[in-house]
């Protein structure tokens, strides 16, 4: 039994060594280019050219936030985060102890905080006027 068993074992490659390979035709190689492309609707997917993939798929949007929750203007205060309420209050305390920087007629320095509210005033208009306001 073991002559017929180490017999089978030194046969083995030998068979595996006469099987034909397979057909030329049969394998492929992969693609050169492969495209992925978002179609809008009513847009037609582009043909493939030579040896390349075209995958399409349709865009719902082309934008991740819904039309209904994109930024409208200003954030109500109920809607502000607790960081934006704080500054809101802090400079509103800053204004009414007349801290430097300010703008204020009370205390020292209040002149240099008038440029400060001019030039924060300039950039609030043209943000506005980004917008379309």
């Amino acid at each position: 039994m073991r002559l017929v068993l180490m017999a089978a074992l030194i046969a083995l490659p030998a068979v595996a060594s006469a099987q034909q390979p397979a057909d030329d035709s049969y394998q492929a190689e992969p693609p050169q280019r492969i495209r992925s492309i978002l179609v809008k609707p009513g847009e037609d997917c582009p043909k493939a050219e030579g040896n390349e993939v075209v995958v399409c798929a349709p865009i719902e949007s082309p934008y991740r936030v819904p039309r209904a929750l994109r930024d409208e203007g200003p954030v109500k205060p109920q809607n502000q985060a607790w960081g934006a309420r704080a500054l809101v209050l802090d400079e509103e305390s800053r204004r009414a102890s007349g801290i430097p920087n300010t703008c204020s007629p009370i205390g020292t320095g209040g002149q240099t905080g008038c440029t400060l509210q001019l030039i924060q005033q300039w950039q609030a208009e043209r943000a506005a006027k980004a917008r379309g306001q």
